[in-house]
């Protein structure tokens, strides 16, 4: 095996010699875990108490939360390109406390402006501390075995619906859904800001050399057929992935299961974020990057025709969730080396913070689109017929998603496990 071969498969296996700062891999596995589960899943157990106690419709909260994830998506674009500068802690430590204060805000807002900009200070938190700015931090930090630190750090943040859909189900059977936040904030800030004030202290490394095709620029790339065939992809997908996510509550309660049962069937997906994200160092091994982008976006749309096809029974509908959570967290991973597969790590938080943008705010509309449209198209069920349908379009764009080097690509680019001597996977 050449010394490429090595560096190829450590790259997918998490392999290397590279000294790294221990105390940042933990650190952030705890923090994504409660950045997620409060930030962003306690919202969708929440809302149908938030509009019965204040009469606000489903659609206004909807939009009020839509607008958080498009301030974080083009928040991101900066937030990117200042972590590949200056690293992450100033940046992850401030959106820690901002996000603890969104969430004040929001518990306490007396009417619908100062709901929705609550929710605005939230998008800055999400650009700050969700996975974007981990996955920039653990390039860098972790190359060229950052696959293996972003697969655990996902399979920790895979658990953040199991721990907080029910949890925040549970406090809002004991208080009301304003002192549900109240704690939940509190915890957010307890939890995030020390761990990543104290762990992100670890020298910034340089940038890793450029790839031996000095002409594709960061600017080329953003304007190449393939960044924008791949954007195309996710932000469908996005879209459709999202708006199951944020309406599979709703579906089942309208199905007749109880609120438990719901937050529950929501909260086995992420059980099955966790198990999906364990095969996807074995699934970048066997297939090309264009190949495994393909079929893991079909998959998506297939659990998402799945249902709304599937009344029941219930635990039918839990496994359903389980699978659709393993696609999902496959995806999250695919979205994470999606850049360095292709073009290298060199631009790393730039590259993914433009490619990220459209998808958050698709994921933005996601919610305000679902709750939109059900009615019009005649319920939940029929709406997540035409998401499958959108996830299945999203599949056949991403077929043009290829790269083809011009000369030697760096390990970064070549599917993982290529050995020398050996053509590459389709795709």
């Amino acid at each position: 095996m050449t010394d490429l071969d090595t560096r190829a498969g450590g790259a997918a296996t998490g392999t290397g010699d590279r000294s790294r700062p221990r105390a940042v891999l933990p650190a952030l596995c705890v923090t994504q875990v409660t950045g997620w589960g409060i930030v962003y899943y306690a919202f969708p157990v929440l809302n149908p108490e938030i509009t019965a106690a204040t009469g606000w419709s489903t659609t206004a909260t909807m939009a009020a939360f839509s607008l958080a994830l498009i301030v974080s998506g083009l928040a991101g674009i900066r937030v990117g390109r200042i972590i590949d500068r200056r690293g992450p802690r100033t940046v992850m430590t401030t959106g820690s406390a901002v996000g603890a204060v969104s969430l004040a805000v929001v518990a306490s807002a007396p009417n619908l402006p100062v709901f929705f900009a609550g929710w605005g200070l939230a998008g800055f938190a999400m650009a700050t501390t969700f996975y974007q700015p981990a996955f920039a931090a653990l390039t860098r930090w972790f190359a060229p075995g950052h696959v293996r630190a972003l697969t655990i750090v996902t399979l920790a943040g895979g658990l953040a619906s199991t721990v907080f859909a029910p949890l925040t189900a549970v406090l809002a059977d004991h208080f009301t859904w304003r002192t549900t936040y109240l704690v939940l904030a509190a915890v957010l800030a307890a939890v995030t800001v020390p761990a990543h004030a104290l762990a992100l202290r670890a020298p910034w490394p340089p940038a890793p050399p450029g790839t031996e095709r000095p002409d594709e620029t960061p600017r080329a790339v953003v304007r190449s057929r393939p960044f924008l065939l791949l954007g195309v992809a996710l932000t469908l997908s996005a879209l459709a992935m999202y708006a199951v996510v944020f309406t599979l509550v709703p579906l089942l309660l309208e199905r007749g299961y109880t609120t438990g049962q719901a937050a529950w069937a929501l909260g086995v997906g992420g059980v099955g974020q966790t198990l999906g994200r364990t095969l996807y160092a074995a699934l970048a091994r066997r297939t090309g990057t264009t190949t495994r982008t393909v079929v893991l976006i079909a998959l998506g749309a297939l659990t998402t025709a799945a249902f709304a096809a599937v009344p029941g029974p219930y635990g039918l509908l839990m496994a359903v969730s389980v699978v659709a959570g393993v696609v999902r967290g496959n995806l999250t991973l695919l979205q994470a080396t999606a850049i360095t597969e292709r073009w290298g790590a060199t631009h790393y938080g730039r590259l993914s913070g433009i490619l990220g943008a459209p998808a958050m705010t698709a994921s933005a509309l996601a919610p305000f689109a679902a709750a939109l449209l059900a009615p019009p198209l005649g319920g939940i069920p029929q709406l997540f017929g035409v998401l499958a349908a959108l996830g299945a379009t999203a599949a056949l764009v991403a077929l043009g998603t290829s790269v083809r080097p011009r000369g030697p690509a760096p390990a970064e680019d070549r599917p993982a496990g290529r050995r020398s001597g050996r053509p590459p996977a389709v795709g």
